[in-house]
């Protein structure tokens, strides 16, 4: 007796490789494995960017420390830290993040764990929204270090003000902000912050 065999569509569908792009609100579709910078919009990133809670959402009140709302932290110290930068380097302060529009805020401890494959999917994101709004591929490393800088700084304050660290374990993980600088976190509400990201990136693209 023959063996039975399975529908052809079925087998067809066995065979389909699992999806592997995301539609965005504005209609483009990315390529998560290939993202292409024409699939970026700004709109998608700030969106998404003001709806992702930094430290998994466990921070008080009442509204989540969106990562949007980390990243004009971010850009604002860098400019504290580097008031020499232009307008493109300042930028990349604040796209800082944008990859986590899409994939999210992991925390540092499961990026560690997730090894090289994370970063080498962060890193293909991080280049295609660079090329779309005119930057380089990736920062410098004189300029990442910076931007590091100022996100360890905010992580300290983050930490300290609202994700419910003492002082001391805040210092001991993210080393103490420089002396006499002073950092007051309100997180703010999704819409308005995302407006906010808006607001700053078109003013470092386009100044004018």
């Amino acid at each position: 007796m023959s063996a039975t065999r399975a529908p052809r569509s079925s087998l067809a569908k066995a065979a389909a490789p699992p999806r592997a792009w995301q539609r965005m609100l504005s209609g483009r579709r990315l390529d998560l494995l290939d993202p292409s910078p024409l699939d970026v919009e700004i709109e998608d990133i700030a969106h998404g960017l003001a709806r992702v809670a930094r430290w998994n959402g466990q921070t008080v009140g009442p509204h989540a420390f969106s990562v949007a709302q980390h990243s004009l932290v971010v850009e604002d110290l860098c400019r504290k830290l580097a008031p020499e930068w232009d307008r493109k380097r300042r930028l990349m302060a604040l796209l800082h993040d944008a990859p986590e529009y899409v994939i999210g805020d992991m925390i540092s401890p499961f990026k560690a764990a997730l090894g090289l494959d994370y970063k080498a999917f962060e890193a293909k994101l991080e280049a295609a929204v660079h090329l779309r709004f005119g930057l380089p591929p990736h920062p410098s490393a004189a300029v990442k270090g910076v931007i590091k800088r100022a996100d360890i700084i905010c992580a300290y304050f983050e930490a300290v003000q609202l994700a419910g660290f003492s002082e001391a374990e805040a210092k001991r993980l993210f080393g103490a902000p420089p002396r006499g600088m002073r950092l007051k976190l309100t997180p703010m509400e999704t819409a308005q912050v995302q407006e906010a990201f808006l607001k700053r990136f078109r003013s470092l693209l386009d100044p004018a």
